[in-house]
């Protein structure tokens, strides 16, 4: 299972790239294979500020619909339009074109809460 050493990993299966001061934000490979056939993304807070760990959007696979959260705080600037059309890109390239949004950082600091690939691969038993 791919888990890039480039990246940092919420507890919630969420990953996180960082350039300058915005983040793009995805799930993981270990999270989409989990949830199965991804058939639709909603994201309705492009615009909003929300606060680390709360809900930003929603995932439906097949057999269920899982929340996403904010793996850190800040301004959601973006959601991958792609995805509209193309969900299934979260289910064959979660760390490329399957990101699902962007975010202004708010607190550089909570990134310092999430976990490195290491540790992200013992979470999941990788």
């Amino acid at each position: 299972m791919s888990i890039p050493n480039n990246l940092k990993y919420s507890k919630d299966h969420e990953w996180v790239s960082v350039e300058g001061d915005v983040a793009t934000i995805g799930i993981t490979a270990f999270a989409q294979g989990e949830l199965g056939d991804i058939v639709y993304v909603d994201v309705e807070t492009e615009g909003e500020t929300l606060g680390q760990e709360e809900v930003f959007g929603t995932v439906e696979a097949v057999k269920t619909v899982s929340d996403l959260f904010m793996p850190i705080g800040g301004e959601i600037v973006e959601f991958n339009a792609e995805l509209e059309g193309e969900p299934e890109l979260i289910n064959t390239d979660p760390y490329g074109k399957g990101w699902v949004i962007k975010v202004k950082i708010e607190d550089a600091s909570q990134l310092e809460d999430l976990l490195d690939a290491a540790a992200y691969g013992d979470l999941i038993g990788a």
